[in-house]
């Protein structure tokens, strides 16, 4: 069992439910209303994202994988992506 990766799932997990389910859009870091043309839209698909990634290190963490690492370092990737995305079709 892998400590520091449950950890991390569950922050995932508790961000992904605060932006996802409670619209805290807030919480994101440079988030300006303005320029976001759709937010209902980010916050579910930044939300689900969270969501997903703390559920797959959730279970990585309890079965105990031999390198952590590399899954920390996909999450890391998985969000720079979306972030690339959002500002690509979510911002004016």
């Amino acid at each position: 069992m892998e400590t520091n990766l449950i950890i991390i799932s569950a922050i995932f997990l508790v961000f992904g439910f605060l932006v996802g389910v409670k619209k805290m859009t807030w919480l994101l870091a440079g988030f300006n209303e303005k320029r976001v043309t759709d937010k209902t839209k980010l916050s579910r698909l930044v939300g689900s994202t969270m969501a997903i990634l703390g559920a797959v290190l959730l279970v990585c963490g309890l079965v105990g994988v031999a390198n952590p690492d590399y899954f920390i370092m996909a999450s890391i990737g998985i969000i720079l992506l979306q972030i690339i995305y959002v500002n690509m079709k979510l911002v004016e």
